[in-house]
Parts: structure tokens; sequence; C-alpha cells
């Protein structure tokens, strides 16, 4: 997957490198995760421009456009499920431009897209395209992270120049999650829990969406302007992106995202460290607004082989667990951090591998470099890398290889998690101890072992379940 974001109007030429490079590169998909247009006023214009800018490489493969804030005429948006903003900054929450501008932008930059899980539209008739789509076995929930996202003047204290910047050292953390406030919202949840149970033709899941869930940039703009928090950044509520990272970690779901200036990736915690996804916050094509993860506090956790300084474990301006892995701060010659990503898929062996490519380089040279700090390999299970306090008996499954399996905590009810399994052996982690169900397989063959009590980390025991063969 080649993902990009930000295709800035401060320089409206041709992208003949980054083409050059995507073609050499040859990926499956596309993704562009937002702010294909900076004409606030003028998407059409701007829409033709960027497919002039990049028709090479979306002429013959699967491509995913999604917009963000500037492609619907705004710097920022929280778009409180379709409500009209009284603001020109719209931070009460709502949309600034008219409705039939933002379906119209909505039209031409998703209707070639699946059909929206839920097409119900919302406040002022806008539609929605939140959807599923699978590319060679990789499962991609594609969702909108602004449409329903609470705005934050008039519903937390104001604690710095603008409603969602937090430039005040006093502020409380605490005082601005407050719990009326929404991210991903009720439907977009719903469809993440029931899509997330849905393995069929997939191996590996992935989520892609404007931004990630995290706080991921301290400087703004000038390397003078410090923020404390800014509540653009979906690490803001907090309950609201616990919420998402929950249902995401259900499914051991990676997550590419844009729209932050600044490359990263980051390993999310919840309740505790690295306990939720990882992300990837991709490069700007074009970055005119420079952002910088510069923490004023030592990391906790430092790996010393890392080339970067600033990596290791850190509270965001709002309390959530980030483990900074990598980061592309802007720097003389590096044309102010922009590029693109790319994350391989590696299917037998369940790895991802992310990517983070400068523009005006050569991918084909020898000499080639990334960012510092990429590339970074991930396990497809460091997706739900949760401490297990107990273990369910290894499963050794007959009749199918790589089935599906599915464990549910019988006291609560809930799904702890799905996931299409490596070969025919698989040792389930659980959170706590009790009895848990065991589904395995897919469909009417699917067997379900009810009852299945904990055991502890030495315990050899095992389940063997027989499937027919597929």
């Amino acid at each position: 997957v080649a993902a990009f974001t930000g295709n800035s109007n401060t320089d409206r030429g041709p992208r003949a490198d980054i083409v050059r490079n995507v073609k050499a590169q040859n990926p499956d998909l596309l993704f562009f995760s937002g702010d294909q247009s900076y004409d606030h006023k003028h998407h059409t214009a701007a829409w033709l421009l960027f497919g002039r800018q990049f028709a090479e490489i979306i002429k013959d493969r699967p491509t995913v456009t999604i917009p963000d804030d500037h492609d619907v005429g705004q710097g920022n948006l929280w778009g409180e499920g379709g409500e009209v903003s009284h603001r020109p900054d719209g931070a009460d929450g709502g949309y600034v431009m008219p409705a039939e501008y933002v379906n119209m932008v909505q039209r031409a930059q998703t209707s070639h897209l699946p059909d929206p899980y839920d097409p119900t539209p919302v406040k002022q008739g806008l539609g929605v395209y939140y959807t599923a789509l699978n590319v060679g076995g990789i499962g991609f929930a594609i969702l909108e992270d602004r449409k329903f996202k609470t705005g934050p003047a008039g519903l937390v204290p104001q604690q710095g120049p603008r409603p969602d910047h937090v430039t005040d050292p006093k502020y409380d953390r605490a005082s601005i999650d407050v719990p009326e406030g929404r991210l991903l919202g009720d439907r977009q949840l719903k469809f993440l829990r029931e899509w997330g149970q849905d393995w069929r033709g997939t191996q590996m899941k992935a989520v892609l969406s404007q931004t990630i869930f995290g706080g991921g940039a301290h400087i703004h703009g000038q390397n003078n302007n410090r923020l404390l928090a800014d509540l653009d950044s979906n690490g803001w509520p907090q309950s609201g992106r616990a919420r998402a990272l929950y249902e995401i970690r259900r499914f051991f779901g990676f997550h590419i995202a844009g729209d932050q200036h600044l490359a990263t990736v980051i390993h999310h915690g919840v309740n505790g460290w690295e306990d939720a996804c990882w992300s990837f916050c991709v490069p700007s094509i074009v970055n005119y607004y420079g952002r910088w993860w510069w923490p004023l506090e030592a990391p906790m956790n430092h790996d010393p082989a890392n080339p970067l300084p600033f990596t290791g474990r850190y509270y965001d301006g709002f309390g959530n667990k980030l483990a900074m892995v990598a980061y592309a701060n802007p720097a003389p010659g590096n044309y102010n951090a922009a590029g693109f990503g790319l994350v391989r898929f590696r299917k037998p062996t369940r790895q991802i591998i992310v990517e983070c490519w400068p523009r005006h380089v050569d991918v084909t040279a020898p000499e080639a470099r990334q960012f510092p700090g990429w590339p970074v390999t991930i396990g497809q299970e460091a997706n739900y890398a949760r401490t297990p306090l107990a273990y369910l008996p290894t499963l050794e499954v007959e009749g199918v290889e790589k089935p599906v399996v599915q464990v549910i905590d019988e006291a609560t009810g809930e799904i702890a998690y799905t996931l299409r399994i490596r070969g025919t052996s698989w040792r389930p982690k659980v959170f706590k101890e009790g009895t848990y169900t065991i589904r395995a397989g897919e469909g009417d063959a699917a067997k379900t072992i009810a009852g299945v009590a904990s055991v502890g980390e030495m315990d050899s025991s095992t389940i063997r379940v027989q499937l027919p063969g597929g």
C-alpha cells in the first residue's frame, strides 16, 4: 500500500518524483488520506489538478481517496454529526461550507468506493462513506474520523489562543475529557465491531482514516510555537480514542493515516503501554506547515539502538500512552520532511513492513535511503500486545489451514478478539482468569467449544478441533 496525505496548493506543479517512485515500487493499492485539495472553495478544479498530478499511477490500480478538512473548505474539522458550524474556524462543531458543497466533494472523492456500511445520511442530509475493502486478502476498514467528532468550543474550557490549542502549562488533562465528547461515534464503532469478526477472504486487517489516535506533534508551524495539546488531533477526546482503539485491537488492526504534516510510527496504549494497535502517519506530499515531535521530557524505555533521540514511551498532551518508534522532523535539505509512505503486508509471515520515503529520492538507486528510523517491521499480533494474565489450552485444528479463531469471555459475553491464525496450532491469550468460549472456523462449518477454563503459562494442555476440509 502506498499512502499519501497533504497535497498542498503551495506547489501546483507535477508530482513526477512521487509518480516515478511509486511506479517503480508497484504497490497493489494507493491510499490518499485527505487534503487532496487545498482550494477551499473551488474543489472541482483542484480535484482535476490532483487527477492530472497522479494520473499515471491512479489510472491502473485500486485507489482509495477520502476527504479531510481542507477538501471541504475548512482548516480543521469537527463534523459533529453533520451540524452547521457557526464559527469561521468550525471549532463549535459542524461544517462551514453548505451541505451541497460538502456532498459534492464526497461524491467526487468517494463515489468509487464500496457501498457504505450504513448509508443513512447524517444531519443536513450529508452522505456517509465509511466502508470496507478487501484487496489481495488484506481487509481495510475505511473510516470517517472527522464527521462524527465533537467540536471543542463551548464544550471544554479554552486554555490557549484558540479553542483547539492548549498552551496553558497549568491545564488539567482530565478536564478536557468530557463524557459527551465523541470521536468515531456509535455508528462507526458498531461497524468496526461487526466487520472485525468477518474474516472471509482475509488474512490481515488494517484501518484507513484521516489521522492517528494520538497527539503526535509538539511544535506547529514555527519552531517557537509549542502546543501542549492539539484538539484537532485524534488524541482528543480521550474516551473516544480509547473506544476506537478497543475495537481496532479486537481484530489486530494496523492503522494508516495522515494529516499531521509529520511522519510517525507509534505503538498506542490505552490502559497499559503498547496494549493497542500500531499506527503510521505518513508524511505530507507538500509540507507547507511543518510540525516537529520534540518532547521536553526524557523518554521511558528508549531503545539505544534507535537512531532517533526522542523515541520510547511518552504521554501525549492528553495523557494518552504513546510509544514513539520513528518520526521525521523537518530538517535542512529534507524538503520540510515531505514524502510518502509504503506499507508491505507479508501474508506468509504476518509481518507489516513500514517504509517512509522522502521527496526527490530515487528509490531505485543503490544509495537510496528512507527517513532515519525506517523501515519498521511489526508482527500482526503486536497490534494487540496486551500482557496476558492467563492462557487457554493450545488449539490443534485439523481439516483447515489458517482457521479463524474467536475468543469470547463467558462472564461478560464480550468478544475478546477474532483472528485468522497462521498454520493449524495456536495458543490463545486472555486477560483475566475465567471460562471462555472458543469459536474456530467460519460460517456453518465453525465449531464452538464452550466452558474452556483458563490455564497458566506453563500448562501444556491442548484442545483438538476437527473442521470440515476447505
